[in-house]
């Protein structure tokens, strides 16, 4: 009996993760508005992301597992902070008296996810190249937005965007390579070597 090819679920996760990271930035640049942000960081950047997170946790990869369910459930979480802290303006409601976010939480919000994408980029260096840049421009970008939000340093907003867009184009670049490599059955897009051997 002939064994069933599964498809990789890095192809979703991937995009997912490059689609809203972009648009987010488009919004940073003044390119457009909260709205298409909100949504597509709900349905693609997390809920879509989350679920490929799940489908790595049964292909047996656990970086993938880690990375598509936590920066999936990052997207759900900012949506919902951009909704509640849209609440917090109206009067008389459940959310406005219950759920508070303060000016600097979501710097704190970010600062945590730093710290978690610390130890995410030290672990792509076993993957390859393309992986280490992607997680070095996130982990910048991260940074980058800890001092815009908690420092106030505005000035660097371009910069970081532009850092994130790069970041985004990283892991649409790898969401290419695997599908080329299937359909085109060579590797058109390569992401070179780990920097660091395993064992």
């Amino acid at each position: 009996m002939a064994e069933t090819s599964l498809g990789n679920p890095a192809v979703v996760g991937l995009a997912g993760f490059g689609t809203t990271t972009l648009l987010l930035q488009f919004h940073n640049l003044g390119w457009c508005g909260t709205g298409v942000v909100f949504c597509c960081a709900l349905a693609f950047g997390g809920f879509t992301q989350l679920m490929a997170g799940l489908q790595e946790f049964k292909a047996g990869n656990n970086f993938g597992y880690s990375a598509f369910c936590s920066y999936g459930a990052f997207w759900i979480a900012l949506g919902l902070i951009f909704m509640v802290s849209d609440f917090q303006g109206a009067k008389d409601t459940w959310i406005a008296g219950h759920l508070k976010i303060g000016t600097g939480d979501l710097g704190w919000f970010l600062v945590a996810y730093t710290v978690y994408t610390a130890f995410m980029w030290i672990g792509s260096f076993a993957v390859h190249t393309a992986m280490v840049f992607t997680f070095t421009t996130l982990i910048l970008g991260f940074i980058g937005l800890d001092l815009e939000i908690l420092a106030g340093m505005s000035s660097i907003k371009t910069l970081v965007s532009i850092d994130l867009i790069l970041c985004a184009l990283g892991a649409l670049y790898m969401m290419a390579h695997v599908i080329y490599l299937q359909v085109f059955g060579r590797d058109v897009l390569p992401v070179g070597k780990p920097w660091v051997k395993k064992g």
